[in-house]
Parts: C-alpha cells; sequence; structure tokens
C-alpha cells in the first residue's frame, strides 16, 4: 500500500539575526514601529504647532526658583540624544536645533496610554513633549512632562555614543548625522547663514542691488579655469557652467545698473583640496564710478561685520598664524613684498627668474610676469598672516584690469590674504574694448588651452563697446571666508555637501 498523503511541510521562519547585530537593531526598532502602528500611532506624526526653541525654554528656566514646583508649562520638541529608565521613570535627553534639555516621564504622570509610547522609544526618534518646566533634585533643568507626543521613528541605529562618526569624509558624505552628532558642526553651519546675512546687509547698505546671472554659458568667462562641458539637445549648441559671475555682472554697469552684486555658485573643473571644492560660493559685486581702493573700504567693512554676525573674536588664532581684525587692515605692494622674501629684484625679469630656479619652478619660455607670479604664490603668501591687502600686481597676470596711469605695467588689482590664504580678489576694472578683446586674444602665456578663456566672449565685448563707466569690481570666496570665520581647517567643512569619489563597489 502506499503511505497516505502528508499535508505539505510548514516552511521554516528565517533564523532570527544574532542579537545586537546591525539587522537584530534594525529589526527591534521596527518591531516598535509596528507596535505604534497597533496603538494606532502615526509612527511618522502631524503637525505640532507651538512648541518652543529650547534654547528659550531653558532661558526661562533659569529665572526659576530651583526649590519651587509651580514653574510654566512648555511644549518642546525635538531629537532624543540619551534615554535612560529607570522603572516607573524615564529619563530623556532632548535636542532641537538651539540647544539640549532633559526630560522626566512618569508612569504615573504622562498616564497609561501615553506610557505605551514611552516602551516604543528609541534613541533618535523625534517627540514632543507638554510638561512643567522646573529643576531636578540633582539640579537639572527639566521639562516633567505630562504628555508625549510621537512625532517621526528612527529606524536606523545612530553612531556609538562615544566614539561617533570620525571619519572625515564619512561625515561629509552622511552630512545629516555629522550635523545630530558632531561637536558644533550645527553652529559652524547656522555660522555660515548669519555670515551670507551679513555680507548682504553690508552691500544693502551701501545701495548694491542683488540679481542673478546666468550658470549656463556659452563662453567660460571672467576667470582663467576649467569648466565643466554640457549640451543643450532643445537648441543642440554646447554650453558650460559658468566659472565666475564677472561678465554678466560688468553687463548691467552698462546697462546702468550702478551697484550690483551676487552671490552665487560657480564650478571649475579642476582637483580637490582643503582649500578647493569644484562646486563652490562667490560673491562678486561691482560699483560704478569706483576703483579698488572702493573696493578695499567695501572688503574690509564687510570682513568686519561678517565677524561680528559669526561671534569671531577680532583677535584669534587660524592655520598657526595671529590673525587680528582690527581695521583698517594693512595695505602692501605686491613688488614689495615679493623683495622682502625673496630678496630678487622684482623689477627685472632676470633677478626674478634667478630666484625662481632656486625655489625649483620653470623659467624657460615664460612670460616673466607668470615667473613672477608663481615665485609670489610659491614663497610669499604663506608669510602673510594678515588681512593684508596685497596691491598693484603685474599687468600681464590681470587681463580684466586697468592699468596704472602712470606705470602700465602694473594692474589696479588686490588680493586679501589672510592665514596664507587668499580670501578676496578685486581690480579697477579694465573699460577699453580694444585693449580689453586685445587681451581676450593674447591671454596669458603658460596656461594650458583648456585652462583659459578659449572661446571669446563678442556680446562683452560689444556691451563694452557702448560704454561701461568706471568701476572697481569685487570676488569673496564666500566657503573660504566661513572657513577662516569659524575657523575650520578645511573648506570640506563649510560646505554641508562637497564633492566626493564614489564609494568602492
Amino acid at each position: 500500500m502506499s503511505n497516505p498523503a502528508q499535508p505539505p511541510a510548514t516552511p521554516s521562519a528565517p533564523p532570527s539575526p544574532p542579537k545586537g547585530s546591525g539587522a537584530a537593531l534594525e529589526q527591534a526598532r521596527r518591531d516598535k514601529l509596528d507596535k505604534l502602528r497597533s496603538l494606532g500611532v502615526d509612527p511618522w506624526g502631524r503637525r505640532f504647532d507651538g512648541a518652543l526653541a529650547i534654547a528659550d525654554v531653558r532661558a526661562r528656566g533659569e529665572a526659576l526658583d530651583k526649590a519651587a514646583d509651580d514653574g510654566p508649562t512648555v511644549r518642546v520638541a525635538g531629537r532624543i540624544m540619551l534615554l535612560r529608565s529607570a522603572g516607573s521613570l524615564v529619563f530623556i535627553e532632548l535636542a532641537d536645533r538651539t540647544g539640549r534639555i532633559q526630560l522626566m516621564l512618569g508612569k504615573k504622570q504622562v498616564g497609561p496610554e501615553a506610557w505605551k509610547l514611552v516602551d516604543c522609544l528609541d534613541l533618535g526618534d523625534i517627540v514632543g513633549v507638554d510638561g512643567r518646566l522646573g529643576w531636578s533634585k540633582t539640579g537639572e533643568m527639566t521639562v516633567f512632562a505630562a504628555g508625549l507626543t510621537f512625532l517621526t521613528k528612527s529606524l536606523e541605529t545612530p553612531p556609538d555614543k562615544f566614539h561617533g562618526l570620525v571619519d572625515p569624509d564619512l561625515k561629509q558624505r552622511m552630512r545629516y548625522l555629522d550635523l545630530i552628532h558632531g561637536d558644533g558642526v550645527r553652529e559652524r553651519f547656522v555660522a555660515r547663514s548669519r555670515i551670507v546675512e551679513a555680507v548682504r546687509r553690508v552691500l544693502a547698505a551701501r545701495g548694491y542691488l542683488e540679481v542673478e546671472g546666468p550658470t549656463l554659458q556659452e563662453s567660460a568667462g571672467g576667470a582663467a579655469a576649467r569648466p565643466f562641458n554640457t549640451h543643450h539637445n532643445a537648441l543642440d549648441m554646447p554650453l558650460v557652467l559658468r566659472i565666475a559671475l564677472e561678465l554678466h555682472l560688468k553687463r548691467l554697469l552698462v546697462g546702468g545698473m550702478e551697484r550690483v552684486f551676487e552671490l552665487g555658485r560657480v564650478y571649475r573643473n579642476e582637483g580637490v583640496s582643503p582649500r578647493h571644492n569644484p562646486e563652490f560660493t562667490m560673491l562678486e559685486a561691482y560699483e560704478a564710478y569706483g576703483d579698488y581702493g572702493s573696493m578695499m573700504d567695501l572688503t574690509e567693512a564687510i570682513l568686519v561685520e561678517a565677524a561680528a554676525a559669526a561671534g569671531t573674536p577680532t583677535r584669534f588664532e587660524f592655520l598657526g598664524h595671529t590673525v587680528d581684525l582690527t581695521p583698517p587692515f594693512r595695505r602692501a605692494k605686491y613688488d614689495d613684498l615679493l623683495r622682502e622674501v625673496t630678496g630678487c629684484d622684482p623689477g627685472d625679469p632676470a633677478s626674478v627668474a634667478a630666484a625662481a630656479t632656486q625655489h625649483g619652478l620653470e623659467t624657460a619660455g615664460r612670460h616673466p610676469d607668470v615667473v613672477k607670479s608663481e615665485l609670489f604664490e610659491a614663497t610669499v603668501e604663506k608669510t602673510l598672516s594678515g588681512p593684508v591687502f596685497v596691491i598693484d600686481y603685474p599687468a600681464a597676470v590681470c587681463p580684466l584690469t586697468k592699468r596704472k596711469a602712470d606705470a602700465p605695467h602694473v594692474a589696479e588689482r588686490f588680493e586679501l590674504y589672510v592665514a596664507g590664504m587668499e580670501l578676496a580678489n578685486a581690480y579697477t576694472e579694465l573699460n577699453d574694448p580694444d585693449l580689453q578683446e586685445e587681451l581676450f586674444r593674447t591671454q596669458l602665456a603658460g596656461l594650458a588651452t583648456e585652462e583659459s578663456m578659449a572661446r571669446m566672449d563678442t556680446d562683452f565685448l560689444r556691451a563694452l563697446r557702448h560704454g561701461m563707466p568706471p568701476a572697481g569690481g569685487l570676488g569673496i570666496g564666500i566657503d573660504r571666508l566661513v572657513m577662516f570665520l569659524t575657523a575650520a581647517p578645511s573648506i570640506r567643512d563649510v560646505i554641508l555637501f562637497p564633492i566626493h569619489r564614489p564609494h568602492a563597489p
């Protein structure tokens, strides 16, 4: 006889992940997510009006009698950073963008329904609490909760409390975690916002209008840099991402907008370093009837106001330099600094070439002013603690700059240096269309073709022929400014999402 039919085997459940593993920890959080839903609670929350900033709550708490038990009722919301259970009491450290405060949740005080929510809490969850503000018996400012509102479930385990997120690359890739857990990170980006506000405030007070130029352009102009190339399909035309803001802002001077500025992103298809990111933020400002002296005054005002907005002291240490922001800033001539540091005669190409050779720089077949510029970069820049306005550059390395009337080999240009780092660049703007076209055509000797402004911007030249008033122009790298005023060691620390190589497979 054949055996009777057997019922199909019940598939075995997949093995549980090892306790303490990443998968187990996530599953535990998902189990709590399911429990919230079973309780009829939306684990992703809803609108929660009336929450006070924790910094404001703490300010109110400082005025309370620490022995009193009749403090005001407050409402706060934020992320759970610490969570400690003591039987029928749970202590939470709650954080928002302004600070942290302790919460105490008692089973009796919040009630049985809310206490079921307490069992679902994890580090990283976002909650809202209503309660009495006061002081604990151990002297800790505390919100004694009377009500708990679940706002968002966190499904990922946060970084280890003590080791945290320490890999610099990972911190920048996962900036959201860096902002939550990194000491001083959020404050640095708040400072960045305050600095940008201060820049706008100074310019607005001086009658400048904020404008927006095109990011996609037909030719890369206004600087010597390698652009990112792209293509517009509908018009079947090549385009580049802008490398500077300059040429379109100058068109506006021609059009009668006499004081204009733009705070915008620019893109340069170049290397990454502690001072360079391919995508960065520039301020450029132009003032009709001004010159590079006008721009020095403006730059000084911007720097002083921005430092105050960021809470930066007047005198501080940065990258091994002692910096003093007390105005007026020092002004020093380019040639004088080169002579002082290298001992060469800046007016004698042979003397400059000899000094350049001593420092391992290539000189054969190169324009003397290009050699001088590279020698300056290699020897002088690192000595400039600043802030110092380096003025009167070699004309050949300044193709958009007006020459001095009594010294045509010298350009009316300055760069502001702090701690060996260029922070600002400004010119008395060249407004002679014929000379500008000649300089565009000759370009700088020694620059690679792909780094030069390879395509002539004929429309800009046409605009100049209509007449651009004498003007001063200024460029400030906002990322470097923030880096300086927040004492950040790398530009990547002040850009929320700097570029990275792809993760290895």
